[in-house]
């Protein structure tokens, strides 16, 4: 992983307050699980909402109550765990909700029922609020959301299964300047555009390491489904299936909306794995927390991504682009055939070289959050006429008489901005040639002459009449664009489109 995230590493460690969750020793214990406290929101979902905890008295029977009215009841099984899932209630709450056993009763208040969000991943999730460019704005406008609750679980890592979250940084706060400053910037501002957009509870699960590789995060279900799978060989945070199973699996049995994910710099080394990777523990994550959750979590729930932002200026490396086209399962858009129910940032117009926590971190989260959120209206929530993607090509056709290319955006029905002439290439190759490597050195730069409604037309001459243009490619660099100036942006939206390759048409 780069060094220049060492300081925002740092700093989140200065900033770190662990709440410790009490192990269930040889006395009578009956409480809930770690996860369940005062302010806390439930997931509200039309296939009831799971509870859970631990007691010592297996057999047990336990009583679940909302307001005193029994909900739900259960037993304690052989491995002390006692878990239920009960009709969620129409309104909002508050509810002080309790569990009752012979041990005694344990009860939580303020609870809230609306939409529980977790958000994963390495450092720029990890990336704290204190870091925006308006972060003292953000702390005065949070008290306006004081039904946005954030939890944090603790940087954790095991070789063996957590049942429960074992440490807390942040348990069901409400939002302010002390319980924002060491909180997922991303994750917080997701959480209050979905706020004031429904104005409802949202409870924000933050879940996620700096400098971490999906394999951390992949349990060994997943891994086992690609080929070329290797773990690390030093056991530590960053080897297969670590933090699944200290910082996942914990939360498995709770159910929850969905899930925001901000990662793969530290994958960009081995992009062309990443395509299964990713796609393996979307579905993984998907089936172990619907199982898990006595199927109140929806076992297809709504999983959003950013693509990665820029990095360093100028970098001709490929890891990134080629990280990028895998996050999409080499398709260049989502939701997709493979990636369904799946929405995306697209962040490459987002570089920020001056950005004092290393240039890896961008201190745009205001854009990746926002972007975040569109996607999530127009795939997780299916609301209507939400514009959440950029302009993607459908076709692309060679008019090798008049030496140039036409490219059409969604299929010539919704309107481009064009704000640079620049960041298209063609691989220009002999006529027997079908395919170019993204490393391949026929790669050619070829820039915008003219567009229109949806369509842009690219100047080919520099590929001379004994060759022919195979493939295009956009956006194709590890940094493509300057802020906000990529060349193809959707006119209504003001979205960029994302990078992608692809064969052309004579």
């Amino acid at each position: 992983m780069p060094t220049d995230m060492a300081s925002l590493t740092l700093l989140i460690v200065a900033f770190t307050i662990v709440f410790s969750v009490p192990e269930i020793a040889g006395a009578a214990t009956f409480k809930f699980s770690s996860y369940y406290h005062d302010h806390m929101v439930l997931q509200q979902s039309s296939t009831g909402t799971s509870i859970w905890g631990q007691s010592s008295k297996v057999g047990d029977v336990v009583h679940i109550k909302l307001n005193n009215n029994e909900v739900a009841q259960t037993t304690v099984n052989s491995d002390h765990i006692w878990e239920a899932k009960f009709t969620s209630p129409k309104d909002h709450g508050p509810y002080n909700v309790s569990a009752t056993s012979s041990l005694g009763t344990v009860e939580i208040s303020d609870v809230l029922f609306g939409d529980v969000w977790i958000c994963s991943g390495q450092s720029n999730m990890e990336y704290m609020t204190f870091g925006l460019l308006n972060a003292t704005q953000e702390y005065a406008d949070s008290l306006n959301y004081q039904s946005v609750r954030l939890f944090h679980v603790h940087r954790e890592f095991s070789a063996s299964l957590y049942t429960d979250v074992k440490h807390i940084d942040a348990a069901w706060l409400k939002p302010n300047q002390k319980s924002l400053t060491q909180y997922s910037a991303v994750c917080w501002l997701y959480g209050k555009y979905l706020s004031q957009h429904f104005n409802y509870p949202i409870g924000l699960v933050e879940t996620n390491w700096g400098g971490t590789r999906i394999e951390a995060w992949s349990s060994p279900d997943a891994l086992s489904a690609c080929s070329g799978a290797q773990g690390r060989r030093k056991r530590d945070y960053n080897s297969n299936s670590q933090l699944y199973n200290a910082m996942i699996n914990p939360l498995l049995r709770n159910t929850i909306k969905g899930v925001i994910w901000y990662q793969g710099e530290s994958n960009a080394g081995h992009a062309y794995q990443y395509s299964c990777q990713f796609l393996e523990m979307i579905r993984d994550w998907r089936g172990k927390f619907s199982a898990a959750s006595k199927g109140t979590t929806n076992p297809s729930f709504p999983f959003g991504f950013v693509q990665l932002a820029p990095w360093r200026e100028g970098e001709t490396s490929l890891g990134f682009p080629q990280l990028r086209w895998s996050q999409t399962a080499n398709i260049g858009y989502v939701p997709n055939s493979l990636l369904h129910n799946v929405f995306m940032a697209v962040a490459i117009d987002l570089p920020d070289y001056q950005s004092p926590y290393g240039n890896i971190h961008p201190r745009y989260k205001h854009d990746v959050a926002y972007r975040l959120y569109l996607g999530a209206l127009g795939v997780a929530y299916h609301e209507r006429d939400v514009e959440f993607e950029g302009p993607f090509p459908t076709s692309a056709v060679v008019d090798s008489t008049h030496r140039h290319l036409t490219i059409e955006c969604g299929r010539g029905l919704t309107p481009i901005e064009i704000r640079t002439n620049s960041g298209f290439e063609v691989c220009c190759v002999n006529h027997a040639t079908k395919f170019c490597n993204p490393s391949d050195t026929h790669w050619i730069n070829s820039t915008i002459t003219s567009h229109d409604f949806a369509t842009v037309t690219l100047n080919i001459s520099s590929c001379n009449h004994g060759s022919h243009v195979v493939q295009l490619r956009y956006a194709w660099r590890e940094s493509p664009c300057a802020f906000h100036q990529c060349a193809v942006y959707g006119k209504s939206n003001n979205l960029p489109g994302p990078p992608f390759t692809l064969h052309v048409s004579s």
